[in-house]
């Protein structure tokens, strides 16, 4: 017990949001100290690390053969181990500064719907970083937590986090669980969609980084008050020279019908599993939306439509789950009952 006080005085605490598309790392000193892409750039030839997080995402799509930039991780989990733990190392190394006593302690977020295998490589992975323990708490659980909610009374609370690679619907009450859905459709699947749309309508070819700016700039699921254009500049299919083409609101509206209807079929089939005490809850008190995929403008009012159900936006969707994860981290003893290993 000494020696485990000890320990936790000497060294320094990390609560990691591991994000297909963003890693977040939170300490209960200084609160929210790292928001990175989850890229990592490598020398083709040797394996070796040339950028991680922000630099590295600037090489997408315009790389030499010798340098290729990579996502390490799939649908919420870790697609390459290997360049995982170097990505991790890099994070931790830039948070926690000079001569360290004591490993860190790490709490890390998952999706509901990992294996064990994937639980295993997500642990293996943060020891292999240089963490001393490494505990797990699942995304919607972390999410509510993050966002305020009395996760302890017998009260039904619905959650919705988007993220890059997964979309995670939970209800939850009386500090559990009770029905969740994880469907691999998220952010990265819109960016996606998309690129294919621009290549199929208008014979362009068109980068990940582009992609994502045009869903972050016209992207909507609901149409908007005013319609919106956006220049977009690519490759042409044909002879390979570059031109531009102007795309509006609707047809990226269309573009990303598919990944929209799943995440909102995700939510329709959690209100048809929960039992009628809770929803006459949810119906109170709304659902909640968080992520980064939250932020697609009227996602809100299209879920809300379909299910008949108030919906409400995190203040701070892309920071909810890692501020619930640095709670549970910071309360470990209060919170025990969130950790899933």
């Amino acid at each position: 017990m000494f020696i485990s006080k000890l320990f936790s005085l000497l060294g320094k605490s990390l609560a990691m949001d591991l994000g297909t598309a963003n890693t977040l790392l939170y300490t209960p000193r200084d609160g929210i100290v790292l928001n990175e892409p989850s890229v990592v750039a490598l020398d083709s030839r040797d394996g070796k690390v040339l950028a991680v997080g922000r630099e590295a995402k600037e090489f997408l799509g315009r790389t030499p053969q010798r340098i290729v930039a990579i996502r390490p991780l799939k649908d919420g989990v870790i697609a390459d181990f290997e360049v995982t733990n170097a990505m991790i190392s890099f994070f931790i190394r830039k948070v926690i500064r000079g001569f360290n006593l004591v490993k860190p302690k790490m709490v890390i977020c998952v999706p509901t719907g990992i294996t064990q295998v994937e639980k295993r490589a997500v642990i293996e992975s943060g020891l292999q970083s240089g963490a001393r323990e490494v505990r797990l708490v699942e995304e919607p659980m972390a999410a509510a937590m993050g966002a305020g909610m009395k996760i302890e009374e017998p009260v039904g609370n619905l959650v919705v986090d988007i993220g890059g690679g997964t979309t995670e619907v939970a209800v939850i009450s009386l500090s559990a669980v009770a029905y969740s859905e994880s469907v691999r459709v998220a952010g990265d699947e819109m960016n996606e969609a998309i690129q294919r749309y621009i290549q199929d309508e208008f014979q362009l070819l068109v980068g990940e980084n582009m992609a994502e700016r045009i869903k972050m700039t016209i992207g909507t699921a609901y149409p908007p008050p005013e319609p919106m254009t956006l220049r977009v500049q690519g490759k042409r299919i044909v002879d390979g020279n570059p031109a531009a083409v102007e795309i509006t609101d609707a047809q990226v509206r269309e573009a990303i019908q598919e990944p929209v209807r799943a995440i909102v079929h995700a939510v329709q089939k959690a209100m048809e599993k929960t039992p009628p005490e809770l929803i006459s809850d949810i119906a109170d008190n709304g659902i909640l939306l968080a992520g980064g995929g939250a932020l697609l403008k009227g996602l809100d009012q299209l879920i809300s439509k379909k299910v008949q159900v108030r919906v409400q936006l995190d203040e701070e969707p892309l920071t909810t789950v890692l501020r619930g994860t640095g709670k549970a981290l910071k309360q470990e003893k209060k919170y025990s009952y969130v950790f899933i290993n």
